[in-house]
């Protein structure tokens, strides 16, 4: 994937919304940075200051805390190279058709950019990336928490939008970034995302939203 802002808006101010809210937006956003670019020592350093509990999700963040503590810039470059760009294409490629259909640009991203239209969501003039990887997914899902596409979405809308484009999927895609050969600070991103993708899930079943 390449350095992207996936997610253009008029929002300037931000609504307040709930504090839990804010984590899981937080955690959305963070997902959408360190998987849109190879992250610099600004980012590794502030992940290696990250501390869980003794929780699924915190012993997760815990174990990426570790890694990032004795990874470098250069080092973790070359991983995400090899894990998304390689020569041709990278060991996984990130997208919802691609995981859904089997192949790229196929029914889940013309079903996406509806659903981004009908939400004021576009790409940013600078971004080539096909909408439906799951960088930008992540962004978009922080954005509707968050309200920077207009007033935050209601919970009903944030279960439909993560029900159709990012729950069928994005486990998987974290499941297989935990395995990939090339994984090493990207096998702990992935098991963070993977126990995250379950807690949204059953969280939203659970609200009966």
């Amino acid at each position: 994937m390449t350095q992207q802002e996936a997610i253009m808006t008029q929002e300037t101010v931000m609504p307040e919304i709930a504090a839990e809210d804010r984590l899981r937006a937080d955690l959305y956003d963070f997902l959408a940075a360190i998987l849109a670019r190879s992250p610099g020592q600004d980012m590794l350093t502030k992940t290696a200051g990250l501390s869980g509990d003794a929780t699924p999700m915190g012993e997760a963040v815990s174990a990426l805390a570790r890694v990032a503590k004795v990874s470098t810039p250069a080092g973790v470059e070359r991983e995400f190279n090899a894990l998304f760009i390689g020569l041709g294409r990278g060991e996984l490629l990130p997208y919802a058709s691609y995981y859904l259909t089997g192949f790229l640009n196929e029914k889940p991203l013309a079903g996406l950019r509806r659903d981004m239209a009908a939400r004021g969501m576009t790409r940013a003039q600078n971004v080539y990336e096909p909408e439906d990887n799951i960088a930008s997914l992540m962004e978009m899902m922080a954005g509707l928490i968050r309200g920077r596409f207009g007033k935050p979405a209601t919970l009903s809308d944030q279960q439909a939008f993560f029900g159709k484009h990012i729950g069928p999927w994005a486990g998987h895609f974290f499941t297989d970034l935990e395995a990939a050969t090339h994984s090493v600070l990207y096998a702990s991103v992935g098991a963070v995302g993977r126990v995250f993708m379950e807690i949204e899930a059953q969280g939203f079943r659970m609200s009966g939203a």
